[in-house]
C-alpha cells in the first residue's frame, strides 16, 4: 500500500544578522507536524528556506562594504546563522531553498513571463507608499497613523515604472476561497483579510522593481526586477521542482496540505498566493495556517525594538528539547503568546522535571531497586486499582491525534500530561515501597504496577517524539521499549511492551532549575550580549578651555527641516541642504557629511543647526549656519552622526 503523503512548509525567512527565539517559533511547530505526520506512517515533504532578495538587504550589503551575495551567504551559512540555528533546534526539514539558488531564479523568470503572457501582468507606473523592512507596498488608507500596518515603521514615498498583476481580477475568487471554505485558519484571520483587504477594493499588485538591482531580473525587459514576494512566495512550487530540473516532486507533493505563516504574512499567503496560482492555472494549496506572534513586554519580538531572546544561550543553559517543548506547551499555535523567562523555567520545572522526570526516575529507580532491572513473568492484575490509568493510556492516542490533526499542539500535550499525572498519583495509590515490605506475598503485584507505569512511559514516549525526540528516544531506551513497540500502531496497543522488559538507568533528563540562579544567569547572559553589540568607540577628548555662560548663550540653537539636500559639485564631502528655519525664508547651510549620508535619506527630516554664525563660503557657495552632529571613531575609522530630532517639533523652535 503506498503511503499517504504530507506537505509543509514554514515561510522561507529573511537573513537576519540578529536571530531570536521568535525565529524558531513557526519552525519548531512545522518540524514537530512533519515528525508526526511520520509517526503515523506518512512520506513527508518539510520545506524551509531563505528569502534573499529585495532592496533591505542591497542596503545593508552596501552599509557592510560587501556584496548581498557575501551579506546573505554569512547569514545563512556563516556561525551562528539560520543554518546553524536549524540545526541546534533539531529542525528536521527535508528540503532547504534558498531563493539565490539558480534553478530557482529561473523558474522565476518563467513563471513572472507566463503570468504576463496571459494578461495578467503589465506595465505601469507606481506612486504609493512602501515600507521597506516588510517590503510592502501600501495605499494611503491602509496606512495607520501615516505608518506601515504591520510592522508600524515609516514608510516612504515610491514612485517608479514597474509591472502590475492584475490582482483585482481574482477578488471575487479569492473572497469566495476565504469565506465558504476551510483554505484559511483560524478562522479570525478570515475577517481580517476580507474586511481589510478585499471589500474595500482589492487593488493590483506592483511586481517589479527598477529602483534598485539585488533581485531577479525580468529577462524580458531590462532594468526590471521581480518583487520580492513573487520570488518569495513560488518557492513552494519551484523547491518541488516546477519549471526546472533541479528536483522532480511537484506531482508527488503539490498541492501542499499547510503553509505555517506568521500572522503578519497571512495576507500575501491567502490572497496574492492563491491569486497567483489561479493565474498559472495551478492547484491551490489545501490549507494556509496564520499563527500569532511570540510577545516579549506586550510587543512583538524585532531586533529594531532591542527585545529579543538569544535561543542559543536558552538552549545552552535549558536544553534544546525543554526550550521546544515550552514553545508548544505553553502557548495556542493560533494565538499570541506572552514569552518570559519565568514561565519558560516554570513550565520545565513543573511538568518536564517533577512530573514527567520524576515518573521515569521513579519507575525506572524501583524496577531496578525491587527486580534486579528484570520484571518477571509472574504478575497480578487488579482491575479495580488499575482500570483507570489502563483506560486512559489506551485511549490516549486517539484523543492526542485529533488535537494533532487541529494543528492544537497545546492541547495535544495536555492530553499526554493528562496521563503523565494520572500515573503519578497511581504510584502514591498503590505504594511500591509498602508492597516491597513482603515480596513473597506481594511481588507479582508489584511486578504489574511497575508494568503498567512502564507502559505509560512507553505510550507517552512514542506521543511526545514530535516535540521532544531526543529526550523520547532516551525514554523508551531506559524502560526498555525495542523498535517494534516504540511505533505509532503500538501506542494503540496496550500491552505492546513484553512482560519481562529490561529497564536500563540513564541520566536525569531534566534537572530541576534553581529558578532564582537561573534568572541571574539569563540576565549577565543578556547585558553580555548589549556590550559585546557595542561598537568599538573612540570618543573625540574633551576640551579643557571653558567658555563662559554668556558667550554660550550668545549661539542661536534652532529646529531647522530639510526642504531639499543636493550634493555640491566637484565636493566629495559636501552637501547643500535647503531648510525651513521657521522665518519663512529658505536658510542654506553647507555640511561636510557626504561620506556617510545620501541625499534623499535626509528629506523631510528635523536636524539642530546654529543659525546665527556669520555666513562663509564653501567651494563657492554661502553657506548660513551649522548643522550639529556627534563625531567619533569606529574601528579606526571616524564616524559622523547628524541629531535628528522628533519631526512633531515646530521649523524655528528654539533649543535650550
Amino acid at each position: 500500500m503506498e503511503k499517504k503523503r504530507f506537505y509543509i512548509t514554514t515561510p522561507i525567512y529573511y537573513p537576519s544578522d540578529k536571530l531570536h527565539i521568535g525565529h524558531t517559533y513557526c519552525t519548531v511547530a512545522t518540524d514537530a507536524m512533519a515528525r508526526y505526520k511520520r509517526l503515523t506512517g506518512c512520506e513527508v515533504m518539510f520545506l524551509t528556506g531563505t528569502d534573499e532578495h529585495g532592496q533591505k538587504i542591497e542596503d545593508k550589503a552596501r552599509e557592510a562594504g560587501i556584496t548581498p551575495q557575501e551579506f546573505v551567504d554569512n547569514i545563512v551559512r556563516g556561525d551562528r546563522g539560520i543554518l546553524d540555528l536549524w540545526k541546534l533546534m533539531n529542525i528536521s526539514n527535508d528540503r532547504f531553498i534558498r531563493t539565490t539558488d539558480s534553478y530557482h531564479v529561473s523558474a522565476i523568470q518563467k513563471i513572472f513571463k507566463r503570468m504576463h503572457d496571459n494578461g495578467d501582468i503589465y506595465k505601469g507606473k507606481y506612486v504609493g507608499k512602501y515600507c521597506k523592512p516588510c517590503e510592502s507596498f501600501w495605499t494611503d488608507s491602509q496606512l495607520v497613523d501615516g505608518k506601515c500596518p504591520d510592522c508600524g515603521r515609516e514608510v516612504q514615498d515610491a514612485e517608479e515604472e514597474a509591472y502590475f498583476f492584475k490582482l483585482s481580477k481574482y477578488a471575487d475568487k479569492i473572497q469566495h476561497l476565504l469565506e465558504d471554505t476551510d483554505f484559511l485558519e483560524p478562522r479570525s484571520r478570515v475577517n481580517e483579510m476580507v474586511n481589510n483587504f478585499i471589500k474595500p477594493g482589492l487593488e493590483d499588485l506592483c511586481v517589479s522593481r527598477t529602483s534598485f538591482t539585488w533581485g531577479i531580473p525580468v529577462d524580458f525587459d531590462p532594468g526590471h526586477v521581480v518583487y520580492v514576494w513573487v520570488d518569495a512566495l513560488s518557492n513552494y512550487i519551484t523547491a518541488l521542482g516546477y519549471d526546472n530540473d533541479q528536483y522532480d516532486d511537484y506531482d508527488k507533493f503539490w498541492p501542499a496540505d499547510v503553509h505555517f505563516v506568521g500572522k503578519e504574512i497571512v495576507r500575501f499567503h491567502s490572497i496574492i498566493w492563491p491569486a497567483m496560482l489561479m493565474s498559472l492555472g495551478l492547484p491551490l494549496p489545501k490549507k494556509v495556517f496564520g499563527h500569532g506572534w511570540l510577545l516579549l513586554d506586550g510587543g512583538k519580538m524585532s531586533k529594531s525594538k532591542g527585545n529579543v531572546v538569544d535561543p542559543y544561550i536558552l538552549a545552552e543553559m535549558f536544553g534544546v528539547d525543554a526550550l521546544r517543548f515550552f514553545l508548544l506547551r505553553t502557548f495556542p499555535f493560533g494565538s499570541d503568546g506572552n514569552f518570559s523567562n519565568e514561565a519558560l523555567i516554570q513550565t520545565i520545572n513543573v511538568d518536564l522535571a517533577n512530573d514527567l522526570g520524576n515518573l521515569l526516575s521513579r519507575t525506572v529507580s524501583m524496577v531496578g531497586k525491587y527486580f534486579g532491572g528484570t520484571l518477571p513473568e509472574n504478575q497480578a492484575e487488579d482491575p479495580e486499582k488499575d482500570g483507570e490509568l489502563v483506560g486512559m493510556a489506551s485511549a490516549l492516542r486517539s484523543r492526542y491525534e485529533e488535537q494533532m490533526e487541529h494543528f492544537a499542539f497545546q492541547n495535544g500535550l495536555a492530553e499526554i500530561f493528562k496521563v503523565i499525572d494520572r500515573a503519578n498519583k497511581y504510584i502514591d495509590e498503590n505504594a511500591p515501597w509498602v508492597l516491597a515490605k513482603d515480596m513473597e506475598a506481594n511481588g507479582s503485584r508489584l511486578a504489574h504496577v511497575m508494568y503498567n507505569l512502564l507502559e505509560t512511559l512507553r505510550v507517552c514516549a512514542i506521543l511526545l517524539t514530535p516535540f521532544i525526540p531526543t529526550s523520547a528516544a532516551e525514554v523508551l531506551r531506559q524502560i526498555g521499549a525495542c523498535e517494534k513497540c516504540s511505533t505509532w500502531d503500538s501506542a494503540a496497543q496496550w500491552g505492546s511492551l513484553p512482560q519481562t522488559a529490561a529497564v536500563q538507568r540513564g541520566e536525569n533528563l531534566f534537572p530541576r532549575i534553581d529558578a532564582e540562579k537561573a534568572l541571574a544567569q539569563l540576565e549577565a547572559a543578556a547585558e553580555a550580549a548589549k556590550k559585546a553589540a557595542l561598537p568599538d568607540l573612540e570618543i573625540e577628548p574633551r576640551l579643557e578651555e571653558k567658555v563662559d555662560f554668556d558667550t554660550f548663550c550668545k549661539s542661536d540653537f534652532r529646529a531647522v527641516k530639510v526642504k531639499d539636500c543636493q550634493p555640491v559639485k566637484k565636493s566629495d564631502k559636501l552637501l547643500k541642504f535647503t531648510l525651513d528655519d521657521g522665518t519663512g525664508a529658505d536658510r542654506q547651510i553647507l555640511s561636510g557629511i557626504a561620506k556617510w549620508y545620501k541625499p534623499e535619506d535626509l528629506i523631510g527630516k528635523t536636524l539642530m543647526a546654529i543659525v546665527n554664525l556669520p555666513p562663509r563660503k564653501m567651494m563657492g557657495q554661502e553657506s548660513q549656519g551649522m548643522l550639529i552632529s556627534a563625531v567619533h571613531t569606529e574601528k579606526g575609522e571616524e564616524c559622523l552622526n547628524l541629531l535628528i530630532l522628533d519631526d512633531k517639533i515646530p521649523a524655528g523652535a528654539k533649543m535650550c
